[in-house]
């Protein structure tokens, strides 16, 4: 009996997987072919193969599965933010925080579309961490900014800055810039850096 069960139990799990990776399949081709909020939960379920059902039971939502989707690219891109600090440690924190704004540039680059599903990178008012997203990269940026009022000149409240600094980084402000003002990737790097770092140490030496 007890073979029975864990054999039904493999199996079931095994099901499972088959059934995520379907799924997650379906949802990257459809959404490679149109923009996310225009695909809904039954198209993905009709290209999975599957019922509804199936799909709602694993993924209540189109965020979640973006979120899924992309959690891999979001573990990489910390790895690759926590070995850059750490090889320019050293180097002035203003020069840090340019240098992580243009890999989270280059991460929003290159998903941009399921970033957008997973709910933005800005704070919703229901949910103060915003994405899985804003909290670590929020901290990194915190710390940051307090490294800058220690050693190279006043600014505003870190925390507060921080959040300001993500906000403009969300999907449909971005988006807005890079396609209607037609800001390259790197001309908004530096308009950022302008705003929330070097253009405030250029007014405090007047």
């Amino acid at each position: 009996m007890n073979d029975e069960k864990s054999s039904q139990k493999r199996t079931e799990r095994r099901d499972a997987a088959e059934n995520r990776q379907r799924i997650l399949d379906a949802a990257l081709k459809l959404f490679e072919q149109n923009d996310v909020e225009q695909v809904s939960m039954n198209q993905i379920a009709k290209e999975a193969g599957i019922g509804s059902g199936t799909l709602y039971r694993r993924y209540s939502n189109k965020s979640e599965l973006c979120l899924d989707l992309i959690k891999d690219n979001i573990v990489l891109f910390f790895e690759e933010t926590e070995a850059y600090l750490e090889e320019k440690r050293r180097e002035p924190p203003s020069k840090r925080l340019k240098g992580v704004l243009r890999l989270f540039i280059q991460f929003k680059e290159n998903r941009a579309k399921l970033l957008k599903g997973v709910g933005d990178i800005a704070p919703k008012r229901k949910s103060i961490d915003g994405s899985p997203l804003y909290h670590q990269l929020s901290q990194i940026f915190v710390d940051l900014f307090e490294e800058i009022n220690e050693k190279e000149f006043p600014v505003a409240n870190s925390i507060f800055r921080a959040d300001m600094l993500l906000t403009t980084f969300a999907s449909d402000f971005y988006l807005f810039q890079r396609e209607v003002r037609g800001y390259s990737a790197e001309m908004l790097l530096e308009q950022v850096y302008i705003i929330f770092v070097s253009g405030n140490s250029a007014h405090l030496k007047k």
